[in-house]
């Protein structure tokens, strides 16, 4: 249960926007800025008055509407310290393993380098809430910018290790890619089938498929099932490591 109410919305193509309230409080944050005017849309449709902004990391499309915001609300902009010369306005910078309060809940911060080296993401611990920007989508994960897939495979660990009843909002909406993909190398894994036609439902009926749960993403996203043995045999990597399972699958979606 929790006090906050969140607010999930697209913006841009399929950047999703999220606003985060306590009512109790006034406090409000959104987790990044991919689009100014559409966040400050639902923000007056909400009556809610920005107080916080999180930035999970520097790529335009996560940090474009900062300036516009910053300026119309002076909220408190946060973002990672390894991107503060290419994220603009940031009022504090976050590393690893602090934790900041958010109207009286402590929020994680965890370093996922891969998609950016200095990408974070965002874990309630009391709510078991998670913001993972690019690093983990739902069926998916990100795209390998900056890093290395042995660096990305470390992030991806990091949200694995959480509570499986962990609630997971992410900064796109791929899903219906990604369980494409997800049965184009698990074809015969009844759990992704299942998720397949669920999404496939879902977007049809125009709904949102996120947020996700970390215990379906452990049944159904191929990021996330590096030591299965069945799957290790589907890719023809019985005897390799995790790191060469999921290097593979991340190989294979790159080029899908």
């Amino acid at each position: 249960m929790t006090k906050f109410e969140i607010h999930q919305f697209i913006c841009r193509t399929d950047n999703y926007g999220v606003l985060i309230s306590d009512k109790n409080t006034g406090l409000t944050m959104s987790v990044d800025a991919p689009d100014a005017m559409k966040i400050d849309e639902e923000l007056e449709k909400k009556k809610l008055n920005l107080t916080h902004l999180l930035i999970t990391h520097k790529h335009q499309d996560h940090i474009d509407g900062i300036e516009y915001l910053k300026k119309k609300y002076n909220c408190t902009v946060l973002g990672p310290e390894l991107e503060k010369d290419q994220i603009p306005q940031l009022d504090i910078t976050l590393i690893g393993d602090e934790y900041i309060d958010f109207s009286g809940s402590p929020i994680k911060i965890i370093e996922t380098p891969g998609h950016t080296l200095g990408h974070i993401i965002f874990f309630f611990e009391r709510e078991k809430i998670l913001f993972a920007g690019d690093t983990l989508f739902l069926m998916g994960c990100g795209r390998v910018f900056e890093g290395t897939h042995e660096q990305m495979f470390e992030s991806v660990k990091k949200i694995r290790e959480l509570p499986a009843d962990t609630v997971i909002y992410c900064g796109h909406e791929y899903s219906m890619a990604n369980a494409k993909f997800a049965l184009s190398i698990y074809p015969n894994n009844k759990n992704i089938k299942n998720r397949y036609e669920y999404i496939q439902k879902t977007v049809s009926e125009k709904k949102y498929c996120l947020p996700t749960t970390l215990e379906v993403e452990l049944n159904t996203n191929p990021f996330l099932l590096y030591d299965d043995p069945v799957f290790k045999n589907e890719l023809g990597k019985i005897k390799s490591t995790d790191l060469e399972v999921f290097s593979e699958t991340r190989t294979r979606k790159d080029n899908f």
